[in-house]
């Protein structure tokens, strides 16, 4: 599972640069690829943005396939990080990577993303 996580965002992380490599506009001159109107050159930049926003949440997410890879190897693979329960398989077959529970994964969504205390 994890294995084949790591090598689908791979290869949109290479997709994802490559295009925002290419992008009108990279190369630092008025080339023929560049839009000349305005609107359009503003368009262009949102486009090269916005890939560049997708890169960065794909390799957030590799980053986090390798830490599920380090929990796997340590046998802390499939509990839950804020409470210790066991993930269960349904949601780590979605999500190999998961790192929270449901319960605590929409604690932390509630929160703003910060871990809630537990009261025990």
């Amino acid at each position: 599972m994890l294995v084949e996580a790591r090598r689908q965002f791979e290869k949109q992380i290479n997709f994802h640069s490559s295009e925002a490599l290419t992008a009108p506009g990279n190369a630092g001159d008025l080339s023929n690829s560049m839009s000349n109107h305005m609107a359009d050159f503003g368009s262009d930049n949102f486009l090269h943005d916005m890939e560049l926003e997708m890169m960065s949440s794909e390799v957030e997410v590799l980053e986090m396939i390798d830490e599920a890879f380090e929990r796997l190897v340590s046998g802390d693979f499939g509990k839950c990080l804020d409470c210790g329960c066991v993930i269960p398989n349904e949601r780590l077959e979605a999500k190999p990577y998961a790192r929270f529970c449901v319960k605590c994964k929409s604690a932390r969504e509630e929160n703003n993303g910060l871990r809630p205390e537990f009261n025990r």
